[in-house]
Formats: C-alpha cells, sequence, structure tokens
C-alpha cells in the first residue's frame, strides 16, 4: 500500500498567461498549389502572398498580436501633427524602462539606423559590432563606414553551447583600436540577442567590460535594443547574480551601458510598426532631431501615427512583465527542444525569438554557392505551408570592395516565433513539418539565383531549382 503521508510531485505545466479574444482564419493549401506558388515567388519565400501561407515564421517584426489593453489605446490615438499626447507617452515608457534620456520616433528601426549612420559615421570609419545585421551594417556602408566582426568565436559554431555567444570577444576590439585608432571609431554596435548568430544574447558583464574599454578611448556604445527585453531574460536565466531580479531592472541597467540606441518596436514592444532613437548626449540628439524632420516626420511623430505611438508605449510596458517574456521564450523553447528530441540540426543553445536550422548539417549534401538554406525553407513551405527565412549566404551578400559573395560560417533557416500569435498545436505541426523534410533531405537539390537587386537582395531575388 502506497505511503499517503509522502508528498505528491507537483506537475508544472507550460501555459500562456493570456486568452484568445479575436481569431484570424487561416487558408490551407493543396501540395500542388504551394508548388505553383513558391515556384512564381522564385523559391524566396519573402516573394509568397501571405494569403498563400498556413504558418507563418518569416518573421517576428511586427506579426505580434497586439493586447486589448494597446488595442483600447488606438482609440486614443491624438493625430495632431505636432505634440501629440502619444509621443510623450511613449518618450515616458522610453524613459522609465529603457533609461535614456532623449526619443525620436521613428516609422521603423531601419530610420533610427538611418539617422543614427548618416550622423556619426565618417567615410573611412570603422564600426566595430556583435556580428553584422542587414541593414544595420547597409546603411554603415552607406555613409562610408566599414563594420568589423568582434563577436566571439564561438558564435560562429551552431553547435557551441556557450551560454552567451553575443559576447564581444575584447581582444578582437582592443586589437581593433590600436590598429585604426579610437578616432576612426564613432561608435560600437552592440546587439542584445544576436539574431544572425541565432537569437544569441549578451551577458550584462561583458557589456559592462566593453563599456570600461570604450570609455578609455572616448568611444561611444549604441545599443540595437530590438530585442533587448529578451536578452535581459536569458541573463536572468543564465548570469549569476541576477537570478532574483525582475526583468524589468535588468533592461535598465543593460541599457544603463550604453550611451543610445535603435529600436525596432515591432518587436519586444509587441507592434505592427514603429520604431525609436533614444539618446542620453543633448547636443546629439539636437543634431537627430533636425535629421528626423528631412527622413521622417516631425520630433513628435517621427513616421508614426498618434495611435501607433499609444499601442507602442503601452506594449513596452506589457513587454518587461516577467509573465509575458518567460512564455514568449517558453514558446520557442519548446519548439526547439522536440527538434533536438528528434536530433534535428539546430543552432544551439537555443534561442529568444526563434529556432534556427542548421542548413550545412541538414542538407551537408548541397554546397553553400548553391543556397541549402534557401533550398530548405522553400521546401517547408512545399511541405506544410510554413514560411520561414533564409539567414545564411543570401543573406550575408557581397563584400563592398570586391563584389565576392561573403561565405558565413552559418547557414541557417529561421523558424521565427511571433509573439502571443500561434498555439502549442501549430508548434507541433511545425517540428513534425520540419521532420518530415530531414526525413526526406537527400530528395532535395540546391537553386541558382537568377536575378540579383543591388542592395539586400535576400528580400526580392528570384531563384531557380538545379
Amino acid at each position: 500500500m502506497a505511503d499517503v503521508t509522502q508528498p505528491r510531485p507537483r506537475r508544472r505545466y507550460w501555459a500562456e498567461p493570456y486568452k484568445i479574444k479575436v481569431v484570424e482564419p487561416l487558408k490551407i493549401t493543396t501540395r500542388t498549389e504551394r508548388e505553383q506558388a513558391i515556384a512564381q515567388a522564385g523559391y524566396n519565400t519573402f516573394l509568397l502572398r501571405s494569403n498563400d501561407v498556413y504558418i507563418d515564421l518569416l518573421t517576428d517584426s511586427g506579426t505580434s498580436a497586439m493586447s486589448d489593453y494597446q488595442w483600447a489605446g488606438m482609440m486614443l490615438g491624438d493625430e495632431a501633427y505636432a505634440g501629440s499626447k502619444n509621443f510623450y507617452n511613449l518618450e515616458a515608457a522610453v524613459q522609465k524602462y529603457y533609461g535614456y534620456r532623449y526619443v525620436l520616433p521613428t516609422h521603423q528601426g531601419r530610420g533610427a539606423e538611418h539617422i543614427l549612420s548618416k550622423m556619426l559615421i565618417k567615410p573611412g570609419d570603422y564600426i566595430p559590432g556583435n556580428m553584422y545585421f542587414t541593414t544595420t551594417r547597409l546603411h554603415q556602408e552607406l555613409a562610408g563606414g566599414t563594420f568589423v566582426d568582434v563577436i566571439i568565436d564561438e558564435a560562429h559554431d551552431a553547435t557551441s553551447l556557450h551560454p552567451f555567444k553575443g559576447n564581444v570577444d575584447l581582444q578582437k576590439l582592443t586589437d581593433l583600436i590600436q590598429q585604426v585608432g579610437a578616432e576612426r571609431i564613432p561608435y560600437i554596435s552592440i546587439a542584445g540577442t544576436v539574431n544572425m548568430a541565432g537569437g544569441q544574447p549578451i551577458a550584462m558583464a561583458n557589456l559592462r567590460a566593453v563599456r570600461e574599454i570604450t570609455q578609455k578611448h572616448g568611444i561611444r556604445v549604441i545599443l540595437d535594443a530590438t530585442r533587448a527585453v529578451e536578452n535581459a531574460y536569458f541573463i536572468q536565466q543564465r548570469e549569476a547574480g541576477y537570478q532574483n531580479k525582475p526583468i524589468a531592472s535588468i533592461l535598465r541597467e543593460f541599457c544603463s551601458y550604453t550611451d543610445g540606441c535603435t529600436m525596432s518596436g515591432k518587436k519586444d514592444a509587441l507592434v505592427n510598426i514603429g520604431g525609436w532613437l533614444a539618446l542620453n548626449d543633448f547636443d546629439f540628439y539636437e543634431e537627430a532631431r533636425n535629421i528626423v524632420v528631412i527622413y521622417e516626420g516631425l520630433h513628435t511623430y517621427g513616421g508614426m501615427a498618434g495611435r501607433d505611438m499609444e499601442a507602442m508605449a503601452r506594449g513596452i510596458e506589457e513587454s518587461v512583465q516577467d509573465d509575458h517574456i518567460r512564455a514568449r521564450v517558453g514558446q520557442v523553447e519548446y519548439l526547439g527542444q522536440k527538434l533536438l528530441n528528434w536530433n534535428i540540426p539546430i543552432v544551439v543553445p537555443i534561442g529568444g525569438h526563434a529556432v534556427y536550422l542548421d542548413a550545412k548539417r541538414f542538407l551537408p549534401h548541397i554546397p553553400q554557392e548553391q543556397f541549402p538554406a534557401q533550398r530548405l525553407a522553400a521546401e517547408l513551405y512545399v511541405e506544410a505551408g510554413i514560411r520561414a527565412m533564409e539567414r545564411g549566404i543570401v543573406s550575408a551578400g557581397r563584400d563592398k570592395h570586391t563584389g565576392k559573395n561573403y561565405y558565413p560560417e552559418l547557414e541557417l533557416v529561421r523558424l521565427t516565433i511571433p509573439r502571443r500569435v500561434y498555439t502549442q498545436a501549430h508548434m507541433d505541426l511545425t517540428a513534425e513539418t520540419v521532420e518530415e523534410v530531414y526525413y526526406n533531405r537527400d530528395r532535395l537539390g540546391g537553386l541558382k539565383m537568377v536575378y540579383e537587386p543591388k542592395y539586400l537582395r535576400f528580400f526580392q531575388a528570384r531563384f531557380e531549382l538545379l
């Protein structure tokens, strides 16, 4: 007979901290229809019509589900051209949770990148960073600068279990300063949860050390805060001394080691459009405030409607809630762990906003010049209507001096999870689809590129089957 005095093991179920109030019907297509659609799109998932997609994991940018609190705020939009009350609500939210003094709204993150690059970079400058991001590097290059990767080597290894693969290699940074001189480095570009590395975080201690080095040389630290809340979550979970601190306080400290940030509010801030540039130095803020009028709009709206600024202000408030970010990253971990259990090659540790399939190990028979990640993303769509994104040789683009393709170590397919949008059943179907394609992987051949635009080719390039 069982000993009834023994405590019963406690079960801990994972569940979303919200309930569904509105649903959007999805179209389910046939395999023949999907084969035709992907061929018409030139085997580029960006060129598919969203109506032909069942589960859309292309990006988490602008694809989140807003809360009833945010939708209520949309009805309070002050669409005055100047001095909208919603701007002041947004400004207060950024100041409270991110800690920056001055805020300029932009239509999205790349608007902030454009203003920052135009303001700070001179021809011949060097901009170190913890791995490139596509639009960030292009803005730097268009301003005459050269991006230099100073991320730790582990970031380029999909199998490394380093908990903070977004860390800056301090020796690489120091060597660059000595090589080119601090006066040729306007700032170091730091990304939270590094996208191109697989959504990998940077440690608080590492950012603090970066700050100490740059202060000695008068170099600014500019944060890409797009997914800084997710980075704060990983610090809470993995870095000593932060386990009992709330996400909001970790985020505030994280930003305190930087001089400003660019932000795409379409990610962490849970909105469909919008971003900002935030700075602490008044003189640079004054210059940026002048530039924003030329390219974005008046400094109190910067290309955004009042209602969207209000939704973003409220989204910031929701984004730093511990229950929210735990569930958000938890859904990504759920999908990633299923794939790991089935021995499917992905980037580890599992990232904050996406699961990244390692196309080099997934399709080892397809050489990188035949775009294996692009091919894999197309096949996932054909198999079940799941849209993913290539993050490999196509995204890496070409060297601005030689015109030759970059060949990144990481050749990835990103399964990006929108916030508060899909259920666990959608994640199960996604995992089963990946498993099916993996089982039949030997049947897949490569692609050849038949159209290449001048800039950011991954958005609009077209391919044909080899």
